[in-house]
């Protein structure tokens, strides 16, 4: 080491040498967009099996599902053009003609085969929705599904992205394993920068669905918020999403930047460890419930950004229960509900407490998406007046699910994508059945009957009027509290047009439309 001031200069060159390599490809082209993602890529994201987050599928468009959805959540074709059930077991798919394989090599039906024989044994969740016994090739455009038990929501599940997404299995290597994912969508693969965690795809001219119009996507993990703004606004990327809510009048318009704001189907939720005392009880549940102000966080905390929640999902939704009634502050509710669960303050200082304990909690959150900390601080302002004492700790999101593996948490607020399977099985079988993914120890036999019969229901009437009463119990009992309806947040520059948002995406997807226009 040296303190020369030559070496010193040298340094930091080598430092702008390196910062400028991760947007290198975008200056080969003015029709490269360099798009920062909230979340961090790294090299297991490139499988499609072992990827739920929507990289692949909707924000890299490198891979493809065989089912896709409307705005409305009804199924549409993709990679498949139709499909039947031939009884309670089969289901027969119509594959799309003349789709290619980034490689050039035509989409088969031994190439779907394999692709969902492969995530039912790579991704723990997919056999739960697939509940697949066996897979046959009619003919190189049909294949039939056999399940295990009849599974009516079977088209749905393949719409999952991108667990369920067809990729060429030479995208497999000798050890099973993908490091360049082989698809059909709009953009293929190009280059993983395992340091910088740089994912960047080209276009796909032979893409069956038409005209790509950007020439690639520059990809860059950005998961601080404030950091996505000031690359935005300086210029290091075109496209983003969730910036600081506070941050979006100030940004919008500055230095050819544009703001929008768009309704998906994510929920912003407060969830409990039921495992643990008081949590167990529904009246701590609701009292916290009844003194929490949704509105005011909207208005004051979230900059209007999102909607305060009723139920789970949002009222457009076909599935929703309409008739579910919204916990309205209510401060003197809450205090009635702790007492008459044995939380008193018996020593007046404003913390109630119960066998001489306070009731003093802890709240998980994550800093990746803007609209978390802010709301977990606002909700530790609102539950001390009820007399709840609310210990925040801002972490990483592995770190939420770690403490979670260990049971060493209370309460945490995340955000779920509540239409990545779009049927309402996909939420309430996996956050409210006895032993779903992820139920963090609600049990009730009446919710787990409804849901068991609605599993098993051909009739699409009467399986809505199981899923609604299983939404009026969990609106009672509140194994989770919903707070908002998510709205994202795209901020991007002036020169990107044609951008169409996707409100069924799992959080944005850039569509073939997008170009740049300098």
């Amino acid at each position: 080491m040296t303190d020369s001031p030559w070496a010193a200069l040298l340094l930091a060159f080598i430092a702008v040498l390196v910062l400028a390599g991760t947007t290198a490809g975008a200056e080969k082209s003015d029709n490269i967009l360099v798009l920062g993602d909230l979340f961090d890529i790294t090299a297991s994201s490139l499988d499609p099996a072992q990827e739920s987050g929507g990289l692949l599928a909707d924000k890299a468009q490198i891979v493809e599902t065989l089912v896709g959805v409307n705005p409305d959540m009804s199924l549409a074709p993709k990679l498949a053009v139709s499909w039947s059930q031939i009884d309670d077991l089969t289901w027969e798919f119509k594959l799309r003609d003349g789709v290619l394989f980034h490689d050039g090599s035509k989409m088969t039906a031994d190439d779907v085969k394999f692709s969902l024989e492969r995530a039912n044994e790579k991704n723990s969740r997919v056999p739960t929705l697939l509940k697949m016994d066996s897979i046959e090739v009619v003919d190189p455009l049909t294949i039939r599904i056999k399940t295990k038990e009849p599974n009516y929501i079977l088209p749905a599940a393949l719409h999952f992205a991108a667990p369920m997404a067809i990729i060429s299995p030479k995208s497999v290597d000798s050890k099973g394993d993908i490091d360049r994912p082989i698809g059909t969508g709009p953009f293929m693969f190009e280059s993983y920068d395992e340091a910088t965690h740089v994912l960047t795809v080209k276009k796909n001219s032979n893409w069956w669905g038409g005209e790509v119009k950007l020439d690639g996507i520059v990809l860059k993990p950005i998961t601080d918020p404030n950091t996505r703004a000031l690359s935005l606004e300086n210029g290091e990327v075109d496209f983003t999403v969730d910036v600081p809510y506070s941050e979006i009048d100030g940004l919008n318009g500055k230095n050819g930047i544009t703001i929008d704001k768009f309704e998906n189907s994510r929920l912003i939720y407060l969830y409990f460890n039921l495992l643990k005392k008081p949590f167990d009880d529904a009246r701590v549940r609701k009292a916290i419930a009844y003194g929490m102000d949704r509105s005011e966080i909207v208005k004051y905390v979230l900059f209007d950004v999102g909607t305060p929640a009723v139920g789970i999902y949002r009222p457009d939704f076909y599935w929703t229960n309409q008739d579910l009634v919204a916990y309205e502050k209510d401060a003197d509710k809450a205090k009635e509900l702790l007492a008459e669960a044995g939380w008193t303050d018996t020593d007046s200082d404003g913390i109630v407490d119960k066998d001489g304990k306070p009731l003093e909690i802890s709240l998980l959150t994550f800093p990746n998406r803007p609209c978390l900390p802010p709301m977990a601080e606002a909700l530790a302002g609102q539950l001390k007046e009820i007399g709840i004492r609310v210990n925040v700790e801002v972490v990483e999101s592995g770190v939420v699910s770690e403490r979670q593996k260990t049971g060493d948490w209370d309460t945490a607020l995340s955000a779920v994508s509540v239409a990545m399977v779009p049927d309402p099985s996909y939420i309430l079988d996996s956050y409210f059945k006895t032993n779903g993914s992820n139920n963090r120890g609600y049990s009730n036999a009446q919710v787990d009957q409804l849901l068991s019969e609605a599993s098993v229901t051909a009739d699409e009437k009467e399986r809505l009027t199981r899923y609604q009463k299983v939404q009026e119990i969990v609106q009672d009992e509140l194994p989770i509290i919903p707070m908002t309806y998510y709205e994202m947040v795209v901020a991007k520059k002036d020169y990107v047009k044609g951008y169409i948002f996707d409100q069924t995406s799992h959080d944005y997807t850039l569509t073939p439309e997008t170009y740049i226009e300098r």
